[in-house]
């Protein structure tokens, strides 16, 4: 019989058993509220980003009873359905490869082949080809026409043996890739297959020798340059070889080709020049087509140029030199540092946290030391000068290009007016050849140069006209008209204006930078005196006066002997000025340089603040769709911004990856804004991915604005489908390096052929209520250092307004969307017109101040001298030196960032609140006169649907939070009764 403990031992045991109980539950409880407040906390945190991926939820709009019956679409679509507009857009895509194309070479009439020729494909793009470019301006190419398929389309045979055996190689051996601002481990290898396994399957070349069909391809990419140094990337590379010439490889396979074949065609599958000199002048070449990077379909429209199916009509967009390293620019390319800068800038804790951006206390920079005198306004003007020979310096000129067919001008009509008028230049184009097809007529305008005066290249292109297609022995006029204003210098260092120099301007028709149409003579333009464009004498085509914005950039360049500074590249004495690459004093930056890597100081911004704080969260019946159609400066606006507290635009104001976000306050819906010059394109969301066009310097090879007009809409029409509303695009940086590794994103080296592209296609889908945000402005013509800390871009203003700013410019000036909206309460439809609506600013600094945060380039140029009403979105914000107040204060309203990777330094100063509020408005503007509105009346009411992963996140934090409070009832309980049962049993 087992004696009954006493009730001492009793307590013992109850206390031990309440100790095993709490040791097991308390740390459970414990780890699942740890969890519950983590995973609450990283989602509240983190909203920005998860909505991304996971839905931000639905804004439902209802019209009132009273706006029954009215029509509110204020913009269609011209199909039926998205497939329909997929249909269209690939049959225009290749109709761009078609008029893109550029013929090069065509010695005796090589092209067109026989129809049904056999054919061999050789090189590692026959199979494997450059469609675009890595990074934002990629595209799916999944389903695009390859090579094979475009050539074999058109008829002819292709060699299947040596297709195969490009095609094995290429899956094993992958060529190099720029992986976004990573160049620790982005490649540069060729790829190209040797030649001893094209040699293996030589016994297959007899059955289709009727043409070597040869595909040089070179990729570009985000985030990364072609490398000036191959020596690190192929074991056959010479001293000083670089990726933009041929290799061991593909010479070797191009001799292959040259033995066993009585025709080779070569075609370049890239979207930047190549060094193709030999090519050109080796007579074992039979013809050189330039393809660019071709989208979805235009390697069929290479098929059908080879048959003679199409006529080449496309012309280069950048003069192709013959030595890369003679280029003025090419010294200036790459990775400088500034030897006694480290900067620092302070890191929130929300953006330490959630920011993958590298820090580092490094100082980059990169002199445009070359000035205006890059591309063909160099080449040119250096052979005007004896400085170079021509034939010897360049490969294609500028504008150039062939046909199957022969063109004849002549000039049949000039009209001049005014300083502030145009000049007109009506040329008569004749076909002269047996064959249809299409011309490209070039005006070009000389100014008057005096040796140490004001810098000015020999030829400027002015203006440019595309035909129709010409039937032999028919004839085309056009007419191409030259702003008189436009042929004015701009003068940083004297008149601090645009200066028309008095003299002789003469005007030019060209068939290329170099080549004046036979037949023609100059038109002849007589200035009698010097006429500066300044004060209220300014441009025609400005709002305000323009003069200096850029003193602390120009200040870095020098015409005499100072140390540290840069050295004009003067027209004068090229020998004497030709750029060198910065050494000694040039890597130190003076007081002033390193003051612009200064981070941001908020509080002494706010102090130094004289204006009132703005009104927030007033009462206020107003909506967005009631500001729809409303000049900006209407009253209403301020009632409607009143009403707006600072957390709700902050919170659009630093939540702008690929969107605005909604305000339901104010019926303001959600926008979607996806990448893409090449079409819409996200990361994010794959089913806002739509048709692959070909690479912007392709679309630009066409020099047809009604093509890129007609690109604009079908975009237009894609994104009423897909609920789209803005668009990251075009991109209108210049071709100022072949190195550049987002050159496939640009259109050209030259401002005016550039903007005239960028605003037809704006144009275009600014007819569906689209607004473009063009990019990246400005000067982000390099990617290396792009993002480490800023790279410091010198320029003087001369080359910064007459080159790196005119594309924008003459978007800016010549972007507009009609905008349907109700006029009054009765459902009256009426339309107003905007102007250009959005820019995004870049990565680098403008001197060494971020460009997003430059009031001169953001505010002054954008809005006061060119009269932008838009809004500016920065580039991606997740590096520190891109402070989002600065961009506020300076002109840049929405950070493409998700939050919390940025936050405000200061939302509450009074400083603050009146950025916050014009970024807003700026905002809030385009989106009223967008096709956001579609389906909106005045006196919509708005219900708000959250998304279901917060609806979820409500019901598994209130489940967590019962079963851990159930648990703690639990313990208690059961302790209590332990101590109940211990105290009866003492």
């Amino acid at each position: 019989m087992n004696a009954r403990p006493s009730s001492g031992a009793a307590a013992v045991k109850a206390r031990m058993s309440n100790k095993k109980y709490l040791a097991i539950w308390i740390p459970i409880i414990a780890l699942v509220t740890i969890l519950t407040v983590v995973v609450n906390v990283a989602l509240n945190v983190a909203t920005g980003w998860v909505a991304s991926q996971l839905g931000s939820g639905t804004y439902t709009f209802t019209n009132s009873e009273e706006s029954e019956g009215w029509d509110t679409e204020y913009y269609s679509a011209d199909y039926a359905s998205l497939d329909e507009v997929d249909a269209a857009a690939l049959d225009l895509v290749e109709q761009i490869g078609a008029g893109g194309i550029v013929l090069a070479k065509n010695d005796a009439a090589a092209l067109p082949l026989a129809g049904g020729a056999q054919v061999t494909m050789f090189g590692r793009a026959a199979a494997d080809p450059v469609y675009g470019g890595s990074g934002s301006g990629s595209v799916d190419t999944n389903s695009a026409i390859t090579a094979r398929q475009g050539i074999e389309n058109a008829g002819f045979g292709v060699n299947d043996a040596v297709y195969s055996a490009i095609e094995s190689f290429a899956a094993e051996n992958p060529r190099g890739h720029i992986e976004m601002d990573r160049p620790d481990i982005s490649t540069y290898n060729i790829g190209e297959m040797p030649v001893a396994q094209y040699e293996a399957q030589a016994g297959t070349f007899g059955q289709f020798n009727d043409a070597a069909i040869v595909f040089i391809g070179r990729p570009g990419g985000e985030g990364g340059d072609l490398t000036q140094d191959m020596s690190a990337w192929d074991d056959n590379a010479e001293p000083g070889q670089h990726q933009l010439e041929l290799n061991k490889d593909e010479r070797d396979m191009i001799a292959l080709a040259q033995a066993n074949f009585e025709k080779v065609v070569v075609v370049v599958n890239a979207s930047t020049t190549l060094e193709l000199g030999d090519l050109q002048r080796d007579a074992g070449i039979d013809a050189v087509l330039l393809a660019g990077s071709p989208g979805a379909t235009a390697f069929n429209a290479l098929g059908r140029i080879l048959s003679g199916e199409v006529n080449p009509s496309g012309r280069t967009v950048d003069l192709w030199a013959d030595d890369f390293t003679a280029d003025p620019t090419f010294a200036n390319f790459g990775n400088f540092i500034y030897d006694n800068v480290s900067p620092s800038y302070p890191v929130p804790v929300t953006e330490s946290a959630t920011s993958n951006a590298t820090v580092t206390d490094e100082a980059p920079f990169v002199n445009y030391a070359e000035g205006i005198y890059f591309g063909y306004r160099y080449y040119e003007t250096a052979a005007v000068e004896g400085f170079i020979d021509y034939d010897q310096a360049v490969v294609y000129p500028f504008g150039y290009g062939l046909s199957y067919t022969d063109f004849a001008w002549a000039i049949t009509g000039t009209e001049a007016g005014g300083v502030d008028g145009n000049i007109a230049v009506t040329v008569n184009v004749t076909n002269t050849g047996s064959v249809a097809g299409r011309d490209v007529v070039q005006l070009y305008y000389s100014a008057p140069y005096t040796p140490g005066g004001i810098e000015k290249p020999a030829v400027v292109l002015g203006g440019f006209a595309k035909t129709g297609v010409i039937e032999p022995g028919s004839s085309e006029q056009v007419t191409i008209e030259v702003a008189v204003e436009d042929m004015a210098s701009y003068d940083y260092l004297n008149e601090r204006a645009y200066v028309l120099e008095a003299g002789e301007y003469e005007l030019t028709v060209r068939t290329d930078s170099h080549t004046v149409a036979a037949g023609t003579e100059p038109v002849r333009y007589t200035v009698a005196e010097d006429v500066v464009y300044s004060g209220d004498d300014h441009r025609a085509s400005d709002l305000t006066e323009v003069t200096n914005q850029f003193d602390d950039v120009s200040a870095q360049f020098t015409t005499e002997d100072e140390a540290g500074k840069i050295p004009v590249f003067s027209r004068a004495d090229f020998a004497g000025t030709f750029p060198t690459a910065p050494t000694g004093d040039m890597l130190v930056a003076d007081e002033a340089v390193a003051a612009g890597f200064d981070a941001w100081d908020a509080d002494a911004e706010a102090d130094a603040f004289e204006g009132e704080m703005p009104a927030t969260g007033a009462a206020s019946d107003l909506s967005l769709i009631d500001m729809r159609g409303l000049a900006k400066d209407d009253p209403k606006w301020d009632e409607l911004l009143d009403s707006l507290s600072v957390g709700d635009m902050s919170a659009m104001l630093l939540n702008g990856a690929y969107q605005t976000a909604a305000i339901g306050s104010i019926g303001k819906p959600q926008t979607l804004e996806p990448d893409g010059p090449a079409g819409f394109s996200s990361f994010i969301n794959s089913a806002i991915n739509g048709t692959a066009y070909p690479s912007e310097v392709l679309i630009a090879q066409t020099w047809d604005v009604e093509l890129g007009r007609a690109m604009g809409v079908m975009l237009g029409n894609e994104a009423i489908f897909k609920n789209i509303n803005g668009w990251y695009a075009p991109a209108v940086n210049l071709h100022r390096s072949p190195f550049g590794g987002r050159n496939f994103e640009y259109y050209s080296e030259d401002p005016v052929l550039s903007g005239e592209m960028l605003t037809a296609v704006a144009n275009g889908v600014g007819t569906k209520g689209v607004y473009t945000l063009i990019k990246h402005y400005a000067m982000n013509e390099q990617e290396t250092n792009r993002v480490n800390n800023g790279l410091a871009t010198w320029a003087n203003e001369q080359a910064i307004r007459e080159i790196y700013l005119k594309p924008f410019e003459i978007g800016v000036k010549n972007i507009s969307m009609d905008v349907t909206y109700l006029a009054d309460d009765q459902g009256t439809l009426d339309t107003t017109t905007i102007g250009a609506a959005g820019i995004m600013s870049s990565f680098n600094r403008i001197g060494s101040h971020w460009a997003g945060g430059s009031e001169a380039l953001m505010d002054t140029v954008l809005r006061g001298e060119w009269g932008f009403e838009g809004f500016a979105i920065s580039d991606f914000n997740l590096y520190p030196y891109m402070n989002p107040n600065e961009g506020i204060a300076g002109g840049t309203d929405l950070m493409l960032t998700f939050q919390p990777s940025k936050s405000f330094n200061d939302s509450s100063s009074a400083k603050a609140v009146t950025d916050i509020r014009q970024a807003t408005h700026n905002i809030l503007f385009t989106v009223a006169n967008s096709n956001a509105m579609n389906g909106l009346a005045p006196g919509a009411t708005v219900a708000y649907t959250p998304p279901a992963w917060v609806v979820w996140q409500i019901v598994i934090t209130s489940v967590m939070g019962l079963l851990i409070l159930g648990a703690v009832v639990m313990v208690v309980l059961r302790v209590r009764r332990h101590r109940r049962s211990t105290v009866t049993a003492g």
